[in-house]
């Protein structure tokens, strides 16, 4: 399994409240305050439906 970076870069206030929820199970509490993660199944699909609010890149 890789290890990612994971960074927001565009807001979250006016998406649908799963991508919200997504954003939070994902770590991710700030704007550009990067979170590392491991890229298992479940988590890439969870980048996936919000990659347009992200930035990834593998460590």
């Amino acid at each position: 399994m890789r290890n990612l970076r994971v960074t927001q870069i565009k807001s979250g206030i006016k998406q649908p409240e799963r991508q919200k929820r997504t954003l939070k199970a994902l770590g991710i509490a700030k704007m550009g305050r990067p979170v590392e993660v491991t890229g298992t199944p479940q988590i890439e699909g969870m980048i996936a439906k919000i990659k347009h609010l992200l930035k990834v890149e593998e460590i």
